[in-house]
């Protein structure tokens, strides 16, 4: 135990929370529950606020930096001599930044439920969800070895299972919430076997000993290869795999914009600020082992990445839901900080790409949660989630509309706003690293201004459309986090980040690098100008354009028809030539031989009963034929 071992209450919280709203059959009103659960993760957010300032300010960084804290640990299953699985909470300075996120979007998102979802039925049932989900997604980063990270990993997927599924009643809702399971469940295979092999070479699950600058586990296996690959590389990509379901990256994205039949705080909270992230959690955390061991496996990281931030930004420039615009834009952002991570190097500014990464999850979580908060806020007014719907939004929705533009100016990279400076350190991190994936993020700065203004002017400009009733602005419930998500979007690109969050624990100086960042400001001026012309006032431009790109819009409007390529794949190859002779044979063959199996001991068991025939007669044949045939074979023996 340590000073901090306060630290375990922080995620104990909101599983209290979870059984007792969850368990409680008392017929109270619903706002109880409600109040309940905020007041829990206040508290957890609370408590994380004082980890945080006790964490980087008040003790601060030791000689070799900010080390990592065992704050407490115990030995759950002890599997050999070496090797055991413990539960426990370590704080360094992604776990404590990652504290600060969870809490304070889950404390904004269980506020502003209770003015989003009142009157809605299963209302304790939600409360109880978003506390399951606080105490994963909090177990998740808390945890002292890959090991209890996939036990809360997978718990993670069951809340998100269970929140994108909240309408039930909906076969949309139940189709989103099965896809999401199943597609992250394929990747959660790959995290897996990535961990086994990892921990059959290495002797141990703890990150203490795998991510040590200086350790010598790997020294032993180092030469260790299959297909020519070292089994570290292969171990790292499969891990990887389980990041990139969770993050929804290439191409196990098809989840992700699906999952926004769930309610719109479930989108804040799960899709946008936190869930999503994790995988991204998982590559930081497991930066040291991919850097020192598997430097191929972090270069995929940062293709992956780059590739996806441009596919998902250029099929959002075409969407009319505004979920999916924003679930889109997820996708891009978490692009962003994967490839930030992939070409990363360790220590000092070489180690910018991962500062950077981490800062861009920080910023993104402010700035996305208010997106969504503020499209939840604006679907509860009109009461609809298509574009097409909406417009004059500003006049009837004075604040939404304003943290509305506070965050798309944030998210397109304009300063002051926080998005500015951690994006500028990815793309300095990119140039460094490589001419291409520069670009390509340089073009995605473009694109995401273009298609956030997009919105932007759509829902709040433009013609107002003739509503069944007059759009209200939200109540104070629901605005009050709003207003506190824009601050944050605001100031916290500030926070001397690179001081407090690194890849070696030591912090270093950055600046302003003007040749990487006054022409990435430019061209998301540029598209914001270019959204502006199209979209502020009706005109039939954009359909003129749209007509001109022909097919290549209508593939983007469709997301290149990877859904389509995934149902065609399970359906007509894996149930067709895999599925259908596998049950044959399991059904002929199998089935076959079992039954057949019974029908012979069926037909002895009948044959054999007629010797119980209840005829004394019969008996005492039986017993004179069994005496002479045993007399008999003496007597053959002895003659």
């Amino acid at each position: 135990m340590t000073g901090y071992a306060y630290t375990v209450l922080i995620p104990l919280i909101p599983l209290a929370m979870f059984l007792i709203i969850g368990l409680l059959t008392v017929k109270w009103k619903p706002i109880v529950f409600g109040i309940m659960g905020t007041i829990g993760m206040g508290t957890s957010f609370v408590l994380s606020l004082i980890t945080a300032i006790n964490y980087f300010f008040v003790v601060g960084p030791g000689p070799n930096g900010f080390e990592p804290i065992i704050a407490t640990k115990v030995t759950w299953l002890r599997l050999t001599e070496f090797l055991h699985i413990d539960l426990g909470v370590m704080l360094d300075p992604i776990s404590v930044m990652m504290l600060v996120v969870i809490t304070t979007v889950s404390l904004m998102v269980h506020l502003y439920s209770m003015g989003y979802m009142k009157g809605e039925v299963g209302f304790q049932r939600f409360y109880a969800f978003l506390s399951l989900f606080s105490f994963s997604m909090l177990g998740l980063v808390l945890a002292t070895n890959i090991f209890q990270m996939y036990i809360f990993w997978e718990l993670v997927g069951v809340s998100s299972f269970l929140l994108i599924g909240y309408y039930y009643e909906k076969p949309s809702a139940v189709a989103a919430s099965k896809k999401a399971f199943i597609v992250t469940r394929f990747a959660d295979l790959g995290f897996l076997i990535g961990i086994l092999v990892l921990s059959f070479y290495t002797k141990t699950f703890d990150f203490a000993d795998l991510t040590a600058p200086h350790t010598t586990i790997f020294a032993e296996s180092a030469s260790v290869s299959f297909m020519g690959v070292s089994v570290f590389t292969w171990a790292m990509i499969l891990i990887f795999m389980g990041g990139a379901g969770k993050s929804a990256m290439f191409p196990l994205h098809i989840w992700l914009p699906d999952a926004m039949e769930g309610p719109t705080p479930v989108s804040a909270l799960i899709h946008a600020a936190t869930m999503v992230v994790a995988g991204v959690y998982l590559v930081a955390r497991m930066f040291p082992v991919f850097h020192f061991q598997a430097p191929d496996a972090l270069e995929i990281v940062a293709w992956v990445g780059g590739f996806t931030s441009l596919f998902a930004a250029v099929i959002a420039m075409t969407q009319f839901d505004i979920k999916r615009v924003l679930a889109f834009s997820t996708l891009s952002q978490i692009g962003y900080m994967m490839l930030s991570l992939g070409v990363s190097g360790y220590g000092g500014e070489e180690g910018l790409g991962y500062m950077a990464s981490m800062f861009h999850l920080f910023t993104h979580a402010m700035f996305k949660a208010l997106l969504f908060l503020g499209a939840g806020s604006i679907i509860h007014a009109v009461h609809s989630n298509d574009m097409n719907d909406m417009g004059g939004l500003r006049k009837y929705m004075p604040i939404t509309h304003i943290t509305f533009l506070i965050a798309c100016l944030t998210i397109s990279g304009i300063p002051p706003f926080s998005g500015f400076f951690s994006k500028d350190e990815i793309l300095v991190a990119a140039h460094n690293y490589s001419t291409t994936l520069f670009s390509i993020e340089y073009i995605t700065a473009g694109l995401t201004a273009f298609y956030m203004f997009r919105l932007y002017f759509r829902v709040f400009w433009g013609n107002e459309r003739h509503y069944h009733h007059t759009p209200h602005e939200s109540p104070l419930v629901m605005t009050i986090p709003l207003m506190v998500l824009a601050f944050a979007s605001i100031f916290s690109g500030f926070l001397p980040f690179s001081e407090l969050v690194t890849s070696d624990g030591i912090g270093f100086e950055t600046e302003t690098h003007l040749m990487v960042a006054l022409p990435s400001v430019l061209i998301g001026v540029l598209g914001i100008v270019v959204a502006f012309i199209l979209y502020k006032k009706e005109s039939l431009v954009p359909k003129a354009i749209t007509e001109k790109l022909g097919i290549f819009y209508t593939a983007t409007l469709n997301k290149f028809y990877i859904d389509e390529i995934y149902l065609f794949v399970t359906k007509k190859v894996i149930f067709n030539y895999v599925s259908r002779p596998v049950a044959w044979f399991d059904r002929h063959i199998i089935d076959g031989f079992m039954v057949g199996i019974g029908k012979v001991t069926e037909k002895t068991s009948y044959e054999i009963k007629q010797m119980q025939s209840g005829q004394l007669q019969h008996y005492a044949f039986a017993f004179v034929a069994g005496t002479l045939i045993l007399v008999l074979s003496i007597l053959y023996c002895f003659i």
